[in-house]
């Protein structure tokens, strides 16, 4: 489902709009991520990844997504809706009670899209490496494609899967660590600092690309193509992507104290200003 350039830029000013609406109906979920992951999603999408519709829980020679910081929810039902996936106007029912979309994914209710239950931080990366092993047993060369926060490092069982994948040899999966250097309780830095984190991850047996402007859309396809032609070579591969938290929001950049919290009536107003489109934005 490639779409151009300029549609995908399109695409992440409304997926940024219904984020901004669905927290705020409910006055509850996590605007900051969602945003900053926006180029992430629709890059991802919208033009590197291989995937059918209607959608199937196999997805077999698919590539898969995983969602480990599954808090982050907002971007990834915005995005599966505007691809397709299931109703747009399904996304009024976030956070709501029989909602399929629930604040962070689950399975149960059927979602389509959503392979995992995630938001209990850190268990992404496990899940992930044992379909992209499944994947080499069955003779299945598409990709698994895995996205993590940069405060969820902070969980032991990321480290564990990391070498196990590099022990392993898992090749074909693509783990991607949203670097926004902010978390629920401050600035990343002063809650755990993560120090030299492409030195880590490269002592730790992974192939590590970097890119530093992750909400530039040419800049994401760029990095997961680049990351696409380093698979298949005896090592797992990672990248480091460096977003904004809040972006595309002025008063929601350059703090942690959006990573969990809604705009009021005045606040989603000034944001729709910002994030104008010519089209009517509503669901």
């Amino acid at each position: 489902m490639s779409k151009s350039i300029e549609e995908l830029k399109s695409l992440t000013t409304q997926i940024r709009r219904d984020i901004l609406r669905m927290v705020h109906a409910v006055n509850s979920g996590h605007p900051g991520g969602s945003l900053g992951c926006t180029e992430y999603f629709t890059a991802l999408y919208g033009k590197v990844m291989q995937y059918n519709l209607p959608f199937t829980m196999e997805g077999k020679n698919e590539d898969h997504f995983y969602l480990s910081n599954g808090h982050i929810s907002p971007v990834f039902y915005s995005t599966l809706a505007r691809f397709g996936f299931f109703p747009v106007d399904e996304l009024r029912t976030f956070r709501k009670l029989d909602s399929r979309l629930q604040g962070h994914p689950t399975t149960h209710e059927g979602l389509p899209g959503v392979r995992i239950a995630s938001g209990s931080l850190g268990q992404g990366l496990s899940v992930a490496l044992g379909v992209a092993l499944g994947k080499k047993l069955d003779g299945d060369d598409s990709l698994v494609y895995t996205l993590h926060g940069d405060g969820e490092l902070q969980e032991g069982q990321i480290w564990e899967a990391l070498m196990f994948a590099a022990a392993k040899k898992v090749d074909n999966v693509i783990a991607t660590i949203d670097y926004n250097g902010r978390q629920i309780d401050g600035d990343t830095d002063d809650v755990l600092s993560l120090g030299n984190l492409h030195a880590k991850l490269e002592a730790f047996g992974w192939t590590v690309l970097e890119e530093k402007n992750g909400n530039d859309m040419e800049a994401v396809i760029g990095i997961l193509e680049k990351a696409k032609t380093e698979t298949g070579k005896d090592k797992p591969v990672v990248i480091i992507l460096h977003t904004e938290m809040g972006f595309g929001v002025d008063y929601m950049m350059g703090s942690h104290s959006w990573h969990g919290k809604a705009p009021n009536d005045e606040q989603l107003d000034t944001a729709f200003k910002q994030l104008y489109l010519e089209a009517p934005a509503d669901y």
